[in-house]
């Protein structure tokens, strides 16, 4: 594993994944050419994750697309779900359709939050259940070169926006809250970098 892998991998750890495949240190080719997918590394990865969580995932996000989505649909459980989320790699899907008929899977699109589910968001966020962890913060002065960022594909993880304050780490000032909100786990991809 490469250093940037390592660190990548690192950092999913400490964010509490129990599992961590690099697909490019394992050598992953989904595709043999340009044209064609290679279904024989389909089988490889669906080995490779039966073995480290024991079963086939219920559930799979996809987000690179184009090059990975079609091993997404092979290593679904049957009657799992396909959630796909962006295609970062390319917006023209393809995969074998036969294992995601014949075993009743289903393709799920999810773009973030309507108004109900983004309250219950920052509920949960509120709580400390989740922790939005942000890759880069920027300042409103320069939040068109954020979203142009965003656009380029040039920014991993999160980015935020400081709307009014003048600095980082000035929005909650009580110190319990900070805590339950977990600011040392929104701020780990960045540390880790």
């Amino acid at each position: 594993m490469g250093g940037l892998e390592r660190k990548r991998a690192e950092l999913l750890r400490a964010m509490g994944c129990e599992h961590v495949i690099d697909r490019k240190a394992e050598g992953y080719a989904f595709w043999s050419d340009e044209h064609t997918q290679d279904e024989r590394e389909w089988r490889r990865l669906g080995k490779k994750v039966r073995e480290l969580i024991g079963e086939d995932p219920d559930i799979v996000f996809e987000h690179p697309g184009r090059s990975t989505f079609g091993a997404s649909v092979f290593i679904t459980k049957r009657g799992g779900k396909i959630v796909t989320c962006a295609a970062t790699s390319g917006y023209m899907l393809e995969y074998d359709n036969r294992h995601l008929w014949m075993k009743l899977k289903s393709i799920v699109s999810s773009h973030f939050a309507n108004y109900a589910e983004a309250w219950e968001m920052n509920r949960l966020i509120d709580k400390g259940a989740i922790q939005p962890v942000l890759s880069d913060v920027r300042d409103l002065e320069h939040v068109g070169d954020a979203a142009l960022a965003v656009h380029r594909n040039e920014v991993e993880g999160k980015l935020g926006v400081l709307c009014l304050a003048p600095g980082e780490g000035l929005g909650i000032t009580d110190a319990d809250k900070r805590a339950r909100i977990g600011e040392d786990r929104i701020t780990l991809f960045r540390r880790m970098s």
